[in-house]
């Protein structure tokens, strides 16, 4: 038992020791600095939205005493990401897992440097769910909770496996109860979304909108219970321009049921801004359908 505990311990710091160099200390606030991850070899740096209470003035720290210039590339607080860019590139970037490897039950280890050492938290994955949204609105491609203890400093650091690779990163922001891991498929999606455009897209409709329950005939029909019924429409919006009325009720957007203010929230992408959609909606009783190209909420 004392061989395989010694085994085991050995293996942690082995971990942590090869993801060390790829760990970050971001100066972004006037309290405790947070942490950050270097997401690729040209210089790109990315931590949590949250930690950065100024665009200018960021410095990222890289060794014990050395902390460099970062300019801030773009932010998303409806995903708590945020990306930096500094000048000295290691040209290597965090290797990651694959998210097919993960299960419930394998040990993760939450990483932080918001001091000049390397520090770290042991714990397990708790819960592999489905994809998920934020309370403001941002899509992430996975629910994953861990038992990880979040030191302070440790939010915009990673969560990596027991070979050292990067399974996401870590928010105290997202969610109320606990911390939360955003998964790299999803911090990859934000990048490269940041890096193209300096923030990311929203598509906009212009109408205020509120859940009503169907008729029960309709809601047969469509299988749904509620609709969402427009209580209003901006001058010269998207939904005005493309004859959308006060008491329309929407029930599909491009084939997905719209029941709740989040179903419709969830599909004004960016990728769907300046293209058509279909919207169904029930006008006077009647199930019909409209064109809308949406613009992009600014």
């Amino acid at each position: 038992m004392a061989d395989e505990f010694r085994l085991f311990s050995e293996s942690v710091v082995t971990s942590i020791q090869r993801a060390e160099r790829f760990v970050v200390r971001v100066e972004g606030r006037r309290r405790i600095p947070a942490s950050g991850l270097v997401w690729s070899g040209d210089g790109l740096v990315v931590t949590a939205h949250h930690v950065l209470e100024r665009d200018d003035n960021l410095l990222v720290g890289l060794g014990e005493a050395q902390s460099i210039s970062a300019s801030l590339v773009g932010r998303d607080p409806s995903t708590d990401l945020a990306v930096l860019r500094i000048q000295n590139a290691s040209n290597e970037a965090f290797p990651r897992a694959s998210i097919d490897s993960l299960h419930v039950g394998q040990f993760a280890l939450a990483l932080g440097k918001p001091g000049h050492h390397i520090q770290a938290s042991l714990g397990m994955i708790n819960i592999l769910g489905d994809a998920w949204r934020t309370p403001t609105g941002g899509n992430i491609s996975r629910y994953i909770r861990t038992g990880v203890e979040m030191l302070p400093g440790f939010s915009g650091g990673p969560l990596v496996n027991a070979s050292g690779e990067l399974i996401g990163l870590n928010s105290s922001a997202l969610l109320r109860e606990h911390a939360a891991t955003i998964p790299t498929d999803t911090i990859q999606r934000v990048v490269e979304a940041l890096v193209t455009h300096g923030r990311i897209r929203r598509g906009y409709l212009g109408i205020g909108t509120q859940p009503v329950r169907l008729p029960e005939a309709l809601g047969e029909e469509l299988e749904q219970e509620t609709g969402l019924l427009v209580v209003s429409v901006e001058t010269g919006s998207p939904a005005e321009q493309s004859g959308l009325l006060l008491g329309d009720i929407l029930v599909r957007f491009e084939n997905d049921p719209i029941r709740f203010p989040d179903d419709l929230v969830a599909n004004l992408g960016g990728d769907r801004v300046g293209s058509p959609v279909e919207i169904e909606l029930i006008r006077g009783g009647q199930r019909t359908k409209l064109g809308v190209t949406l613009g992009e909420r600014k």
